[in-house]
C-alpha cells in the first residue's frame, strides 16, 4: 500500500468511531435534527392542551349535558389551569362516576376533582 492509501484507510477506520457518540447522543435526547423535531411536536401538542378556563368549563358543561342517563341540573363546574372541580349533587350514585368520566373526556382537562354528592329526589 502507498502512504496515501494507508492514510485513507486510517481515516475511514476512524469514521465509525466518531459517528458512534453522535448516534448515541441522539438516543439520549441531545438536540439533533430528529430530537428537535420530536421536542417541537411534543411542545405544540402541550400548547393545544392549554385552553382558557372558560372554554374548558363550557365544554365540560356541554359534555355533561350530552351524557346519557346523567341529570346534570345540580352540577356546578369550575376549571383552573386544566383542573376541573365538579360540585353539587346528582340524584343517583352511578351518576357521580358518569359525570367524572364525561369531564375527563374534554380536551384540555388535566384532572378532575369530583366532589359531587348524592341527593335523592323526593
Amino acid at each position: 500500500m502507498s502512504g496515501a492509501s494507508v492514510k485513507i484507510c486510517a481515516i475511514l477506520a476512524m469514521v465509525p468511531m466518531s459517528c458512534g457518540p453522535i448516534q448515541a447522543g441522539a438516543h439520549m435526547g441531545e438536540d439533533t435534527g430528529a430530537g428537535a423535531t420530536a421536542h417541537r411536536v411534543a411542545y405544540s401538542t402541550s400548547r393545544l392542551q392549554n385552553r382558557p378556563d372558560s372554554a374548558v368549563s363550557r365544554d365540560v358543561r356541554s359534555a355533561l349535558g350530552r351524557t346519557p342517563s346523567l341529570d346534570a341540573s345540580g352540577i356546578r363546574v369550575r376549571a383552573r389551569l386544566g383542573v376541573v372541580t365538579l360540585t353539587g349533587w346528582v340524584p343517583e350514585r352511578r351518576q357521580i362516576a358518569l359525570a367524572g368520566n364525561a369531564a375527563r373526556s374534554v380536551r384540555g382537562v388535566r384532572s378532575v376533582t369530583n366532589q359531587l354528592t348524592l341527593r335523592n329526589s323526593r
